[in-house]
């Protein structure tokens, strides 16, 4: 039996959430190893295990794999979540590049002077209303299907999931407009996998608070 993947972040969910989530979605078992100091940090970088210097950290299939986007692609690619064939996987990538715009959004907003909180939070909330979840609400309403792309669940349903609940954190009546993000919502979260990552005590982290902000800060001398 293979060794179980070793995720390497901070604890909290920044750039490895939606790993952690694409993971449980396909059913995989992780381990999880928490970055606290800048020591641990600075030791990640000498010995080389951080190919830019960057986290995320993914050790699997005996690769020490970093930057976002290619660990979720080489898991997307080995447990099937990424289409039946290349037109499939262009198509989840553009949908997946969607939400992407959408996380690096959410991504930051912890990070915000909290008296520039509300009106980041307005912000935020018009572009993703605006530009980015009607895209997904019309494509769902045409082509009348359960997923996004084809007739299985995908990498691109699996980042969907998340960025709406991620975006109900902000606002919780977000989707009273996008009856058809309604009904996704409720299709892909009870995928059983998927289910089970939703449940207390799974490995699926809160969102940011001070304590996680400011440990970030502090390691990566950021100011």
């Amino acid at each position: 039996m293979s060794e179980k993947p070793k995720l390497t972040y901070f604890n909290g969910r920044g750039r490895m959430e939606s790993i952690r989530w694409l993971l449980a979605a396909a059913g995989v078992e992780f381990e999880e190893e928490f970055v606290d100091t800048k020591e641990q940090y600075e030791k990640l970088c000498k010995d080389g295990s951080l190919l830019f210097d960057q986290l995320p950290l993914v050790e699997m299939d005996g690769m020490k794999l970093v930057q976002t986007r290619a660990i979720l692609n080489y898991i997307a690619g080995k447990y099937n979540l990424h289409g039946k064939n290349l037109k499939d996987r262009a198509r989840i990538d553009m949908y997946v590049e969607g939400t992407m715009d959408i996380f690096q959004m959410i991504l930051m907003y912890p990070f915000t002077p909290p008296e520039q909180k509300e009106k980041q939070a307005v912000k935020i909330i018009g572009k993703i209303t605006e530009r980015y979840f009607p895209v997904y609400e019309k494509d769902l309403k045409k082509h009348g299907q359960d997923f996004l792309v084809g007739n299985s669940v995908s990498y691109a349903d699996v980042q969907l999931l998340e960025a709406i609940f991620a975006t109900e954190e902000i606002k919780p009546d977000v989707l009273e407009q996008f009856p058809q993000l309604q009904g996704f919502k409720a299709r892909i979260s009870n995928i059983p996998t998927i289910k089970k990552f939703l449940q207390p005590g799974s490995q699926k982290k809160p969102p940011a608070d001070a304590t996680y902000v400011a440990t970030v800060l502090k390691i990566l001398k950021i100011e």
